[in-house]
């Protein structure tokens, strides 16, 4: 099968499978559903952005520092410079409103990150994901 190896032992006992990166591209997002549907792995949910929120809290920010598009993890070390403009999600928002409380998971651990905007500060926390 072209792009798809099988890998055997010395024995001739089938040990796993290689599989080349273009045909992985293609078959990926497939692949996962059949691990899902067969219980080798669970579905990740999907998380849904409240943008919106976060739209609003920008527009009503009256804070007289401006405001810090980075998140770090101290759990893991993750980083963005600024999580809007990620091609890659590094972290997604869980939360924002014009109190100035905006949270974000953390897509390498699942650690809540929260920043608590003051008048003079921006506090940050970083909270371990529970199983």
């Amino acid at each position: 099968m072209r792009g798809v190896h099988e890998l055997y032992d010395k024995e001739q006992n089938l040990i796993g499978v290689f599989v080349e990166s273009d045909v992985w591209i293609k078959i990926k997002q497939d692949f996962k559903k059949i691990l899902v549907k067969h219980g080798v792995i669970k579905e990740e949910p999907q998380i849904i952005e409240p943008l919106e929120d976060w739209e609003l809290f920008k527009k009503c920010w009256d804070f007289k520092y401006p405001y810090d598009f980075s998140v770090k993890c101290k759990i893991c070390g993750n980083f963005t410079q600024n999580w809007e403009k990620d091609v890659e999600k590094k972290f997604f928002l869980t939360a924002a409103n014009v109190s100035g409380l905006v949270s974000f998971r953390c897509a390498k651990c699942g650690a809540k990150i929260v920043k608590k905007h003051f008048k003079d500060k921006i506090v940050t926390e970083c909270i371990p994901k529970k199983d």
